[in-house]
């Protein structure tokens, strides 16, 4: 019976490690810090409409914020131009709220499988089943590089596809499709998608590192 309930336990944890890590990348991506490093990356593409560098910090770092905060959609409807023109079009608005909408589950997601990672641990603890706990991280790291480095490939082979259809699944139709003069594409062009998921392997792959390679487990 304990064989079988540790077997249990270090299958969940197998199985939480890459929902953690992939969305604690995200996470990190979505804070003041990443315009902050991306838009000063060498070759970052200046906006051909007219944004400044720090005009695009100012509305990049409003639009994070309003991801991450409990404010509707009137947060960024109701920013403006100096001309007091709108800064986005209502179909930016309604898209930011729908990125908001699966951010904000992603979200609690995370934070449900941290904490459940966090009860299992006490259960190893208390069963004195540390060692299947760490099989279950160790193995965990492992199938995040398995996943992650998958991901990368069909990615390199043709990112515009691969983020085509990511929008495809969680968003309807065409609503994500905006012109090249739109608010949202001067702040996020492809080239910082492209780098945000450089950075968000980078943080994945050096937890999945860690654990599949730093973790040592005996036999208990």
């Amino acid at each position: 019976m304990n064989k079988t309930l540790s077997s249990f336990l270090s299958f969940l944890v197998t199985l939480l490690t890459p929902i953690i890590l992939i969305l604690l990348g995200i996470r990190i991506l979505l804070t003041p810090i990443f315009p902050e490093i991306e838009y000063r990356m060498p070759g970052f593409p200046p906006d051909s409409y007219g944004f400044s560098q720090e005009e695009r910090l100012k509305y990049a770092k409003l639009s994070i914020e309003y991801l991450n905060n409990d404010a509707g959609p009137e947060f960024l409807g109701d920013l403006t131009f100096d001309d007091d023109s709108p800064l986005y079009k209502d179909r930016e608005v309604s898209h930011m709220l729908d990125v908001k909408i699966l951010i904000q589950v992603a979200l609690k997601v995370w934070g449900g499988a941290f904490g459940l990672l966090i009860l299992l641990g006490i259960w190893a603890k208390l069963g004195k089943w540390e060692q299947a706990f760490r099989l279950g991280a160790k193995r965990g790291g492992w199938l995040t590089l398995i996943l992650t480095g998958t991901l990368a490939i069909i990615a390199s082979i043709d990112f515009w596809e691969f983020f085509a259809q990511f929008h495809h699944l969680f968003f309807e139709g065409d609503t994500w499709i905006f012109l090249y003069s739109d608010t949202l594409i001067r702040l996020f062009p492809m080239r910082l998608w492209q780098d945000a998921f450089i950075m968000e392997g980078i943080i994945v792959i050096g937890g999945g590192l860690a654990l599949a390679l730093g973790l040592k487990v005996q036999r208990e």
